[in-house]
């Protein structure tokens, strides 16, 4: 490819080496940065749905959270303020050591248009408690 021409005349073809340059750069990006995607900090294990009978409710103490569409949460019918992680941790530490055991089950019942982040930090709150079995339940309307 020869860059000699008159004088006056403008080069207009296009160099693709930056180009591709920049594109394998992105591809290794990528192909390092894909196994890091499928790690999770919150790891959920599905439930055994093949039980044809509803199940019970556990006897014992539970901690009853409800998530409105305002942003409101609520942990056993107190209301939570700020709604941040937190705050719904210590409630969570608290009503662990009332109990006298760690392992109290957590029922998680939201409405349909409340906002994700606000159920994430209920969920990162539990996890931070230590709280090993969440019930999440259908969504209220």
């Amino acid at each position: 490819m020869g860059m000699a021409g008159r004088a006056g005349e403008q080069f207009t073809d296009i160099n693709v080496t930056p180009l591709t340059d920049v594109f394998l750069v992105l591809l290794v990006i990528m192909i390092l940065v894909a196994p890091l995607v499928n790690m999770s900090v919150l790891k959920v294990d599905p439930p055994n749905l093949p039980s044809s009978s509803p199940s019970k409710p556990e006897p014992g103490p539970k901690l009853d959270v409800g998530v409105t569409k305002d942003g409101v949460i609520t942990v056993n019918s107190s209301q939570v303020n700020p709604p941040d992680t937190a705050t719904i941790q210590k409630i969570f530490q608290a009503e662990q050591q009332r109990a006298g055991k760690q392992d109290i089950p957590l029922n998680l019942t939201s409405d349909a248009d409340a906002l994700q982040k606000y159920v994430v930090a209920v969920m990162d709150a539990a996890a931070g408690a230590g709280i090993k079995r969440m019930h999440v339940l259908p969504l209220r309307k």
